[in-house]
């Protein structure tokens, strides 16, 4: 039996800071009118996606998950997973960790290309 326990509020508001800095600031400036990330927050799990404006309708935005932070309750630990080309979640090289703070930068940092296409 699996137990999906959602965050608690102390760490949903630390998520929530920390993810809001980082899809801000990931973008360079020049590029925010045609590309822009945003995360959602669904039990256990934190989702961030990339948007990009259409060629044929600059108005209209298609979305793109690109990768997902899993809270394990029982070991209080993160994970970090990507979508490989069948759009299927797969665990990243890195072992759990307790400190959020350690996954948006590995994701930033990127050193196995599997997040980001810009």
């Amino acid at each position: 039996m699996i137990f999906i326990m959602a965050l608690s509020e102390f760490t949903r508001k630390l998520v929530e800071t920390r993810l809001a800095w980082f899809c801000r600031e990931k973008i360079p400036l020049h590029y925010r009118s045609r590309i822009r990330l945003g995360f959602k927050i669904e039990e256990d799990s934190v989702t961030i996606f990339e948007q990009r404006a259409t060629f044929t309708d600059p108005g209209q935005w298609v979305g793109l998950d690109v990768a997902q932070f899993r809270w394990n309750e029982r070991e209080k630990t993160w994970s970090l997973y990507y979508r490989n080309r069948d759009s299927k979640w797969r665990a990243y090289y890195l072992n759990p960790k307790a400190d959020f703070e350690i996954l948006p930068r590995e994701m930033d940092e990127d050193p196995v290309e599997v997040f980001w296409g810009f």
